[in-house]
């Protein structure tokens, strides 16, 4: 055997090990019985999968410790389904080297169909409870990204003064994600959502603060409305990249197409904004 082949083998080996010690992690930190049970099955055949390498490798190779903690982390902060999902992605990856390993070593070919019924079948039993309001908090963030950065352009050349700016739009994203989050929870109250009223409202109105306190920072922040206004834009095509790189995860969705339209709609109602600003200061004759 090439040195190639076998360090390509103990890289499959400790992956697998890593893998392993992963989603038993995440299986202990698991207080759902359901998703306990789903980590602990693919936890298994990881064991099984490292068994296998072990046998060929004739080697014992420790886990990737960084990568552990690293996934653990990211279940914690942004939940168990995506961070498997993160996870399989990698997998997906290592399949390519499986594939070329398999021809070369028979014994690949029994790891192969286990690792693509990973996601095929197990990640899809996980049941999270975040990713059953996702469109609630999609509806927070997207609402609070068009509706503001469209009041805030306009605002900006109509005063011209940052902290006047940073005022307005607090006070009118502070009322806004009060009544989106009424919204919601009458529109959950009327059978239109996963039924609880109250928790759906409560993702809603926080994806909404979180967005507003982001975008009206800027202007809290710098001088210039121009410089702030540039600023704000960033943060809300950062806020679109964060969300939907999220949610193209979570739910195997487009990534590339819902970033662009989200951008293109933003950017654009702040733009008619902007423009309509500079319309009302002139035909007013608004000085400040």
């Amino acid at each position: 055997m090439d040195e190639g082949l076998r360090e390509r083998m103990r890289n499959a080996e400790r992956q697998e090990i890593t893998e392993y010690y992963i989603y038993t992690s995440l299986a202990e930190r698991t207080k759902d019985p359901h998703n306990r049970e789903v980590l602990s099955r693919i936890a298994e055949d990881e064991k099984r999968h490292y068994g296998v390498w072990k046998d060929l490798t004739g080697e014992e190779v420790g886990p990737d410790r960084v990568k552990i903690w690293t996934f653990v982390a990211i279940a914690r902060i942004l939940g168990l389904t995506f961070a498997i999902k993160l996870m399989e992605k990698g997998e997906g990856q290592a399949l390519d080297v499986y594939r070329e390993l398999e021809g070369k070593v028979p014994e690949v070919a029994e790891i192969i169909p286990d690792e693509n019924r990973h996601e095929d079948d197990l990640i899809k039993l996980i049941d999270e409870q975040r990713l059953r309001y996702v469109g609630s908090i999609v509806l927070g963030l997207s609402d609070a990204i068009v509706e503001l950065t469209g009041t805030l352009a306009g605002l900006s050349f109509a005063l011209q003064d940052t902290q006047l700016v940073a005022v307005a739009g607090l006070i009118t994203g502070v009322a806004a994600s009060l009544s989106m989050g009424a919204s919601e929870y009458l529109s959950e109250k009327s059978g239109e959502g996963p039924g609880e009223p109250l928790r759906a409202a409560g993702y809603t109105g926080a994806a909404y603060v979180v967005t507003v306190v982001l975008l009206i920072l800027p202007f809290l922040l710098l001088r210039d409305y121009v410089h702030a206004l540039i600023s704000t834009l960033l943060a809300a095509v950062l806020v679109i990249f964060s969300f939907t790189y999220y949610l193209s995860v979570a739910r195997d969705l487009d990534f590339k197409k819902r970033f662009l339209e989200m951008v293109a709609i933003s950017l654009g109602v702040a733009g008619v904004s902007f423009v309509l600003g500079i319309f009302i200061r002139v035909a007013l004759g608004v000085e400040v």
